[in-house]
């Protein structure tokens, strides 16, 4: 639901932190999304904007006194600025600079007690035609403010109460018995906004905390927490995807547990998820937080070895083997012991596209477990040729190669 792709700074004065906090417990990426949805988008803005000036304009036309003409002059005014500050905003949050958040949300204020203003002196000044005229285009812009800003229900709390708040010492100034009603109906109205405000915020947040949770599981393991085959390929394509000046040479190995399946066979598949729960745990602790590890399923895992020459990313590999290598203790005593197998493709050497890196990695590991397992065994020539022989046999032929054919 952001409004721009970028990141929206957190407000940082104290009130404005306040107006929009999202409460206790929400992750800091979920308020960023909040904070992004107060932007909203330019068009939706330009409409209320174009509305409360035009309405403005037409009772000062209608009434060419002092208080309409500030009115329209500060409708006008603060219009012009809001939209500087959106504008400046969403080019800051594109190339991940800090936006004026705080000034954003003051600025909203400001243009909601104008509104406010605006029918407190229609009101007052007897006309009906203009008293009704401003009211309904504050009610207007008050159901804007609930759907536009309830990503802060306390920031819609309050401009919503200073755009129609000042209907009530209006109405007593008009002097119209039968508009005392309003003394009720406002606070209600108020009232009902603003909840409204808070539950609509409370799905929101639901609804993201939902999306989070089913972005996370889809691209981790649930067994060892690390990522999975999808995830492993989204951050290796990200990765091929960089810049070239970015993008230093890395490496893929790719790993298969040795003789894991006589402890499942032996203690049961509880205690084969345990080993490679801890395996996955060695691993994050063995390697670097800037590499990427997943496990793709059974005893299999990848890692992603970021920087790292040829010769690197075979100490890697034989580091690797050693720490997985040391016996487990599993539950009810029991203690297990498994090696494993390490295929190593370096990047762009081997391949410059993530199932072409994942093949020869395979093939190397492959390699590997023939000369007895617990090795380590960079690709080569032959093992990139049968890789990618491979890789074409998996491939759907091309139209292009079914006609050459």
């Amino acid at each position: 639901m952001q409004s721009e792709t970028g990141r929206y700074s957190q407000p940082r004065w104290g009130v404005t932190r306040w107006l929009a906090d999202a409460g206790a417990g929400v992750p800091d990426d979920i308020r960023a999304a909040l904070i992004a949805d107060l932007y909203g988008s330019l068009p939706v803005f330009a409409a209320g904007a174009v509305n409360t000036v035009a309405v403005a304009a037409v009772i000062a036309i209608r009434e060419p006194t002092a208080p309409f003409i500030t009115w329209v002059i500060l409708e006008l005014v603060l219009c012009l600025a809001r939209l500087a500050v959106l504008v400046r905003a969403h080019r800051a949050a594109r190339t991940r600079r800090p936006t004026p958040t705080d000034l954003h949300l003051v600025l909203a204020l400001a243009w909601s007690a104008s509104v406010g203003f605006g029918i407190l002196i229609s009101l007052a000044s007897g006309d009906w035609v203009v008293a009704m005229l401003a009211s309904l285009s504050a009610a207007a812009m008050v159901g804007g403010i609930c759907f536009r800003n309830f990503s802060a229900p306390r920031l819609a709390g309050t401009m919503i109460l200073l755009s129609l708040g000042p209907i009530v010492p209006g109405a007593a100034l008009a002097r119209e018995p039968l508009l005392f009603i309003v003394f009720l109906q406002v606070p209600l109205y108020l009232s009902a906004m603003t909840v409204a405000a808070f539950r609509l915020n409370k799905m929101l947040i639901a609804t993201m905390r939902a999306e989070r949770e089913n972005g996370h599981l889809a691209h981790h393991d649930t067994l060892t927490g690390l990522r999975n085959r999808a995830g492993f390929v989204a951050a290796l394509n990200a990765k091929l995807a960089a810049p070239a000046a970015n993008c230093r040479p890395f490496a893929l190995l790719f790993l298969d547990l040795d003789n894991f399946k006589p402890v499942n066979d032996t203690h049961g598949h509880a205690a084969g998820d345990q080993v490679l729960m801890l395996a996955a745990e060695r691993l994050l602790r063995a390697l670097p937080e800037t590499d990427v590890i997943a496990r793709l399923g059974g005893d299999e895992f990848v890692v992603l070895a970021n920087g790292v020459t040829a010769e690197q990313a075979r100490a890697v590999g034989l580091r690797i083997i050693q720490t997985v290598a040391m016996p487990y203790q599993l539950a009810g005593g029991v203690t297990a012991q498994v090696g494993v197998s390490v295929g190593v493709a370096i990047s762009p050497e081997h391949g410059t596209e993530a199932e072409e890196l994942l093949a020869v990695a395979d093939a190397a590991l492959y390699e590997a477990k023939l000369e007895g397992k617990a090795r380590c065994r960079m690709a080569s020539v032959a093992t990139n040729v049968a890789a990618l022989r491979r890789l074409s046999q998996k491939r759907p032929a091309t139209a292009a190669e079914r006609g050459a054919a």
